[in-house]
């Protein structure tokens, strides 16, 4: 296995194209960013939240039917302590030391393979992946479809 990409894991057949949308949208497969919480879609797929904690004030069992996700995907988060430095102001020079600092998180081993893994699986099945916060703009969530997009994920 030495040398072997993450990603070789989850063969994509020669068939598919990953340069050519239509094909890929065909079968209705791809991969949404979604704010938690907000309506479900009817063709969205699984809903993974990429949140730190689980929402407060919410039981465990009412996650899912309240809209919010159905598997708890914590390694794709910002890590608290990132969290803690940005989130009290928000500025552009602020927002710019984030976006490095998450970065640098999501290029440690594990969520590297976690990007992998949900990049393969767009092109199987349909799923979206998400946080609370109201504005895309400003949030991890932006980065995050970025990633995604840069390991050849299918969205929609």
């Amino acid at each position: 296995m030495t040398g072997m990409k993450a990603i070789e894991w989850f063969p994509i057949p020669s068939f598919i194209c990953l340069s050519r949308r239509p094909s890929l949208d065909m079968w209705g497969m791809s991969v949404r960013v979604v704010q938690l919480g907000s309506p479900r879609r009817p063709d969205e797929g699984l809903r993974i939240g990429t949140v730190r904690r689980p929402p407060r004030g919410v039981r465990r069992e009412q996650i899912a039917s309240r809209d919010f996700y159905d598997v708890w995907f914590p390694v794709l988060a910002p890590s608290a302590e990132t969290m803690g430095a940005y989130r009290a102001e928000m500025t552009e020079p602020t927002w710019r030391r984030f976006i490095r600092a998450y970065l640098r998180e999501m290029d440690r081993q594990e969520a590297r393979h976690a990007l992998d893994l949900l990049a393969a699986l767009s092109h199987r099945t349909s799923f979206s992946v998400g946080c609370y916060c109201e504005e895309e703009r400003r949030c991890h969530r932006s980065l995050l479809r970025k990633l995604l997009e840069e390991r050849g994920a299918a969205f929609s």
